[in-house]
């Protein structure tokens, strides 16, 4: 794409303050709401009541780009004065349809997206393939998407605060797409950020989106498939959202590059989660969502336990964090994916790729699709062995900033607990995470709680079973006593055995640090 077209095209946008805040403030919360479901009609009633006039540039704006309305060459003239038509055209961004007016060929997001790395969103510009509520007619196979749920995820459970300030600090965005991801790498101060996708097509809009954001300098795009382009090079943060998702392989099926891998099962990201520690510096930190199969008789996550401990062969110690969000069973997957293909279900397009994916997955008897995120550290090279904790953890992400401080906190803490001997253990000085909380079950005219539930809402929402044991023992986390001595005082006034009330104190911390509900301090 023409970089001073590109040029011009910003100058627009911040003209007519093109911003997700301030559409949405002009369309209202409703509106706005439908639109973002697809559902268009309560923001074009708006333009028989001239809030959405041709003649305000930000107005125009929405109704070409945002809600697919076709618009004459002298009102996007209007709203893209240094752009023009012509330049838009040329672009790619607009196309004339059978009447002369145009219409948007491409989709040009104006989005919000957090970050641990900034108390506040942060905002831009995403040029991407028509949407799916703009397009008319199936996605194209190299189809380029704009920013999903998952990459939203991704950006907000990323460590980005680690790379605020390091100098020399390299980042990798494996698998770039429109380039969100290598933006937001860029933003919060990696010194160098390489973008690798095997798609020409993405490439050309990742580097569009980089000069749109004004970011073109500071991001290197290069071509290949995952690794290849980054041949022995080593990097402090990997991130990626690959196409991990399980297609089947030599049917009729839609290949679309943007979510298929081209290998059977869950072979891609096994395949990502095998090779990225071997390029991740000394400290170095990997993050990526995956989908991953459950077989008959094995468990989906030791699965992927297994393609971890493959990588540590290679790479060394490794320490990592797997999360499985959700688990799905083979026709409920199968569903997802045939409708995000266009084929909608009493047709025979949609029978035949049901069939197609159910075959598929019995061939290897997949009995369930496990759906999460893989965090992978290198460890220290002095260490021997390195610490994996797989768990299934459904519960709502912290919804009140990025969750990926807070995230890597409860990594940091898990890791040092499993690291600790139970005397290591005991002699640690434990701190309660301020945003604990403690529920107490009573039926009325009982002394005795029924229930104590410990709670949290970060960096993940948990919810803990406890007895009187464990519950007073987080009581008393406040740094001052040790946990033995927590232990040995507990012990006393619930009249129960010190070195059974320490041992299971000892284990329920070890689990709570992972919750983000305690942080180990020796000394």
């Amino acid at each position: 794409m023409d970089a001073a077209l590109i040029d011009r095209l910003r100058g627009d946008l911040d003209a007519a303050d093109y911003r997700a805040d301030t559409v949405a403030s002009l369309l209202g919360d409703g509106a706005e709401s439908a639109r973002l479901r697809g559902v268009f009609a309560p923001a074009r009633r708006l333009r028989e009541r001239e809030t959405l006039a041709e003649r305000r540039p930000l107005a125009a704006l929405i109704r070409i780009l945002l809600l697919g309305e076709a618009l004459s060459e002298g009102c996007v003239e209007r709203a893209l004065p240094r752009l023009g038509a012509a330049g838009a055209i040329e672009l790619g961004l607009l196309a004339p349809d059978r009447t002369g007016a145009l219409r948007a060929a491409l989709s040009l997001n104006p989005v919000e997206i957090a970050d641990a790395s900034s108390q506040h969103p942060r905002r831009w510009w995403i040029l991407s393939d028509l949407d799916d509520q703009l397009r008319l007619g199936p996605a194209r196979p190299d189809h380029v998407m704009g920013v999903g749920g998952a990459t939203r995820s991704l950006i907000g459970q990323a460590p980005l605060h680690r790379l605020a300030g390091e100098s020399g600090d390299a980042s990798l965005d494996l698998g770039t797409g429109c380039g969100i991801v290598a933006l937001h790498l860029a933003a919060a101060g990696s010194a160098r950020v390489v973008a690798t996708d095997i798609s020409e097509r993405a490439l050309t809009l990742a580097r569009a989106n980089a000069r749109l954001n004004g970011l073109a300098d500071r991001i290197d795009f290069r071509h290949g498939d995952l690794f290849a382009p980054v041949a022995e090079e080593r990097f402090a943060l990997i991130l990626s959202n690959p196409p991990f998702v399980i297609s089947p392989r030599g049917s009729e099926a839609p290949v679309y590059e943007y979510r298929d891998g081209g290998v059977a099962g869950d072979g891609l990201a096994e395949r990502v989660v095998r090779e990225a520690p071997a390029r991740l510096g000394e400290g170095g930190e990997f993050l990526c969502l995956a989908n991953w199969e459950s077989h008959w008789g094995v468990n989906g996550l030791e699965r992927v336990r297994a393609w971890i401990a493959a990588a540590a062969e290679e790479a060394g110690p490794l320490d990592a964090w797997v999360i499985e969000r959700d688990r799905v069973d083979p026709a409920r997957y199968a569903e997802t994916w045939a409708r995000d293909g266009g084929a909608r279900p009493g047709s025979e397009d949609f029978d035949a790729l049901m069939n197609a994916w159910l075959a598929d997955f019995a061939l290897r008897r997949t009995v369930a699709v496990g759906l999460g995120s893989v965090r992978v550290r290198r460890a220290e090279a002095w260490r021997e062995r390195g610490v994996v904790h797989v768990e299934q953890a459904a519960g709502a992400y912290w919804s009140a900033e990025a969750p990926g401080r807070a995230l890597s906190g409860a990594c940091d803490a898990g890791i040092a607990a499993a690291l600790m001997s139970d005397a290591e253990a005991l002699a640690a000085r434990w701190l309660l995470d301020p945003a604990v909380s403690e529920e107490r079950t009573h039926r009325p005219g009982e002394e005795a709680p029924r229930a104590i539930t410990l709670g949290t809402d970060r960096p993940i929402a948990r919810r803990v079973t406890a007895d009187p044991l464990l519950a007073a023992a987080i009581g008393a986390c406040d740094g001052e006593l040790t946990l033995a001595q927590i232990a040995d005082a507990l012990a006393t006034l619930l009249e129960v055995d010190p070195g059974a009330a320490a041992e299971a104190l000892v284990a329920s911390a070890r689990e709570l640090a992972w919750f983000g509900m305690l942080v180990p301090a020796v000394g």
